[in-house]
């Protein structure tokens, strides 16, 4: 992969409308696509503002009617707001196009820019993003002082943690000692270049996730660089370690087409 170029469009005060950022991706695209602009990563925050990807259910927006922006991103329900650092990498990939190799290779970026800062992550086998692992099931707190028996995430696949108190808020899974992601990833591939991206939580107020079953996951939580590691870190201090690791990751990746397999011919009859 050729050079890899990084634009901040707009932090803090100047974060950036969803709407804007989206039009600007789709102007990115449309040069990659055309070879008028090299492999580029754009990096923001944006205001507060819920977003839904194609595969998000009715069930797992807010409860109570606040706006979601749908997009047609892979993915489902997911926020975006102050503290958090957002990546969108436009990247040309071959043909045809190996969505899962793109997605591990940003997973890879993050989980060392997690590490360059002493908080271990990691894949979950099934679920896209980057984790902080909680503890084994059988040593985690009683919830509401009972007993993990009698959990109803254990026997309710409808569970809705947003109508059974804050003991079960998303925000609240590092007491809990539940998995919980650090990172979402969710991404669009049009005519082999790559739009959308992550969500790195750096130091959000993770409450915003509590209204929404964030990714359509019901049986785990959300978690920040700040509060797994119980300091202040900020969006500026975080943007030029995760610069670094997509650098390196991305410009060094041996970028390689999706294998196809092929459907054997039909076996011809024998007269057997």
């Amino acid at each position: 992969m050729g050079e890899l170029r990084f634009v901040r469009m707009g932090f803090g005060d100047e974060a950036v409308d969803y709407q804007v950022a989206w039009d600007e991706q789709r102007r990115v695209h449309a040069a990659r696509f055309a070879d008028e602009v090299p492999d580029t990563v754009i990096l923001l925050e944006h205001p507060p503002v819920y977003t839904a990807g194609r595969r998000t259910e009715d069930s797992e927006r807010p409860l109570d009617g606040t706006p979601v922006i749908d997009v047609d991103r892979g993915g489902k329900i997911t926020w975006h707001g102050p503290g958090q650092l957002v990546g969108y990498p436009i990247q040309k990939l071959p043909r045809p196009v190996d969505v899962v190799a793109h997605v591990r290779r940003l997973e890879e970026a993050l989980i060392r820019t997690c590490a360059e800062f002493g908080l271990a992550t990691t894949r979950v086998e099934g679920r896209s993003g980057v984790w902080v692992l909680g503890d084994p099931v059988e040593r985690r707190p009683a919830l509401g002082g009972l007993s993990l028996d009698f959990d109803p995430r254990l026997t309710d696949d409808e569970f809705d943690p947003r109508l059974n108190g804050p003991e079960y808020a998303p925000s609240n899974a590092g007491q809990r000692r539940e998995d919980r992601k650090i990172a979402a990833i969710g991404i669009r591939v049009a005519k082999g270049v790559t739009m959308h991206g992550f969500a790195l939580n750096v130091n959000p107020d993770n409450k915003w996730f509590d209204k929404i079953i964030p990714c359509g996951i019901r049986d785990a939580g959300v978690a920040s660089l700040a509060n797994e590691l119980g300091r202040d870190i900020t969006i500026q201090e975080v943007l030029p370690v995760v610069e670094r690791h997509l650098k390196d990751v991305l410009e060094n990746a041996e970028l390689k087409p999706r294998v196809v397999e092929k459907t054997p011919a039909a076996a011809t009859a024998s007269g057997v």
